[in-house]
């Protein structure tokens, strides 16, 4: 490879895409581990040639590495819709990350690379995809489409987020989220990728997710956390200068001296919050950065099915 295709790989939409497809394809080769076995005819894109079938689709690069005939599969409409909603607040940028991590170790990065890889199922599946975007105002909009040059488009976007915010940026979850309802007009699913990180009261959020679910969509909640350090309250005992993305507003403490209440709290919090899902009826699933995407990927493929 030259070195300025090199280049041309690793820069832009086109390293954010590879690295998307790698993730789909090593999942796909290992469904047949997994309890999703029977799933693996969605993905096929290519069906057995009969005889007697025009042979004008046939696969003659697989015929040469299989010794088979399969032909190509065209699909003219769209099986699905699915719709990405991704929140940019200033808390999703954590944690801060070093020059040699890599970007999906952060909660944007990750629901940033979540994003593509549903993406890239999405149009091995010939589905259409929409995607907004907001923090404290709604950033991005583009509505369900399946074109490859929608596709590079939201890559672009996707892209644009891992820049860090030049300033706080509060979330206004609520607002946004009737906002975004308000355009969902044909069924679809939505999936959300979010900190959960708002002051609103918590009765008002859930009217705003179940707003999404008018017109018969499907909600899945991916709660995007680090785990380590938002849940685990894992730092040393030394004095810290703790300050919140959002606000500024600075806290300093000794971790362990609010590390049992803190922890206490949270997984409160968090069983709250998967509590008044289940009641809405809306798929609330926990996804610690950096982990791998199968549980993404095994999510939405239930879900899916579910959805009919």
């Amino acid at each position: 490879m030259k070195i300025e295709d090199q280049k041309e790989l690793i820069s832009g939409f086109k390293h954010l895409e590879l690295l998307a497809n790698q993730v789909v394809e090593g999942f796909i080769s290992g469904m047949h581990k997994s309890p999703f076995h029977g799933f693996s005819a969605e993905f096929a894109e290519h069906k057995t040639y009969n005889v007697g079938e025009s042979t004008k689709h046939i696969d003659w690069k697989l015929f040469a590495k299989t010794d088979r005939l399969y032909t190509k599969r065209f699909e003219e409409e769209t099986n699905l819709r699915c719709h990405l909603i991704i929140d940019n607040s200033s808390s999703m940028h954590y944690p801060k990350l070093e020059s040699n991590q890599p970007f999906y170790e952060s909660k944007i990065g990750f629901s940033v690379l979540a994003s593509a890889v549903l993406m890239s199922l999405l149009k091995k599946q010939r589905d259409a995809v929409g995607l907004s975007v907001f923090s404290d105002n709604y950033e991005y909009y583009a509505p369900e489409k399946g074109s490859d040059r929608h596709h590079r488009m939201l890559l672009h976007k996707l892209e644009d987020l891992l820049v860090s915010p030049k300033q706080a940026k509060p979330t206004d979850t609520i607002t946004f989220l009737h906002q975004i309802a308000e355009k969902m007009h044909r069924r679809s699913m939505i999936v959300i990728f979010t900190d959960m990180f708002q002051e609103d009261n918590q009765e008002a959020l859930f009217n705003a997710l179940q707003h999404l679910k008018h017109n018969k969509h499907k909600v899945v909640l991916f709660h995007v956390i680090d785990e380590k350090r938002e849940l685990n309250f894992d730092f040393d005992n030394t004095p810290r200068k703790f300050i919140d993305v959002e606000t500024g507003e600075i806290v300093n403490l000794f971790a362990e001296n609010v590390k049992e209440e803190y922890e206490k709290t949270l997984q409160n919090y968090f069983k709250s919050l998967s509590m008044a899902c289940a009641q809405n009826k809306i798929k609330y699933v926990p996804v610690n950065v950096g982990a791998n995407f199968e549980k993404i990927l095994t999510t939405y493929l239930a879900e899916k099915q579910m959805f009919g």
